[in-house]
């Protein structure tokens, strides 16, 4: 009879999976309460509302971690390519005592990484050619330690289901605009009603997920750097690492921010555009201020004797 594996080394921490818990909870209620709402106002399309309902989440479920990773130029490579970054991963995983993830590489000079998967099995973390390029083996090694505590605490899953949502509802959206209200005609009152109240109610169902998978994204991210900070038991590696990456965004073009700003919430560090991007007040990530405080406190008490 096979035996069940243990759970990793990484620090188990209670308030991220409360979060992570009531996120769903309160996002699965919105998109429930959203298709309700279709329904009860497009009552001639409801077979077609719940069958598009089903199939998207099915297809979220099975297949946003993948679409995510394609979206941000993830490549797989094998150890005989990428044999640096393979170490650094088995290192890691063997500290972690975790499966070893897929391990790939973006080509793109911005400095980051990300972990997507729906669980340990499907994992994938990658790490980008700008990042490999500027950071040291131990710093590179605490940027991997933080990706793969995402993936140890199943909170990389949860942030790619959630996401999803305001995409489903702009979809739903069009769906019963176009499939429903086409049909009930323009001499119908609650057609012309409808009409006014799915945007509102669309609108209303991005923003509340929108702000929800925010406040979780902020609290994730300091759970990584903590999670890193006391596996590699090297606070200092993840700070300098962090200090680089935030300060050599400010040296990549502007184009190439663009490209990565979208997926900013599964970035090791945001890419932000501009100086004045809206991301920067509802952003996905604590501040650097923030980051190196909880770091420069782990570094503290570790020293003790």
């Amino acid at each position: 009879m096979p035996t069940k594996r243990p759970r990793s080394r990484y620090v188990p921490d209670h308030g991220l999976t409360t979060r992570m818990v009531t996120t769903m909870f309160l996002i699965g209620l919105l998109y429930v309460v959203f298709v309700g709402v279709l329904l009860a106002l497009l009552r001639g399309a409801w077979p077609i509302i719940l069958l598009v309902a089903g199939a998207l989440f099915i297809a979220q479920f099975w297949f946003s971690d993948r679409i995510a990773a394609h979206g941000m130029g993830a490549r797989e490579v094998t150890p005989e390519q990428a044999p640096e970054l393979h170490g650094a991963v088995d290192r890691v995983c063997a500290l972690a005592d975790m499966p070893k993830p897929r391990v790939a590489i973006a080509e793109s000079d911005v400095p980051n990484a990300f972990a997507t998967g729906r669980s340990q099995k499907t994992a994938l973390v990658c790490a980008t050619t700008g990042l490999m390029r500027r950071l040291e083996p131990e710093e590179l090694e605490g940027v991997l330690a933080h990706e793969l505590s995402h993936v140890a605490h199943r909170d990389v899953a949860v942030m790619t289901i959630a996401s999803f949502l305001g995409v489903l509802a702009g979809v739903m959206t069009r769906i019963g605009l176009y499939g429903g209200l086409g049909r009930a005609g323009r001499s119908n009152s609650n057609t012309a009603i409808a009409m006014a109240l799915i945007p509102l109610v669309s609108a209303a169902v991005y923003t509340i997920s929108f702000l929800l998978t925010r406040l979780l994204s902020r609290y994730r991210e300091l759970a990584a750097d903590r999670a890193a900070a006391l596996l590699t038991g090297r606070p200092s590696a993840l700070a300098s690492a962090l200090t680089k990456v935030t300060g050599e965004m400010a040296r990549i073009p502007t184009r190439d921010l663009r490209k990565a700003e979208p997926y900013n919430a599964f970035w090791f560090a945001p890419a932000f555009s501009s100086r004045e991007s809206l991301g920067r007040l509802l952003s996905s990530h604590p501040t650097l201020e923030q980051r190196l405080e909880q770091l420069a406190g782990i570094s503290a008490r570790l020293a003790r004797p």
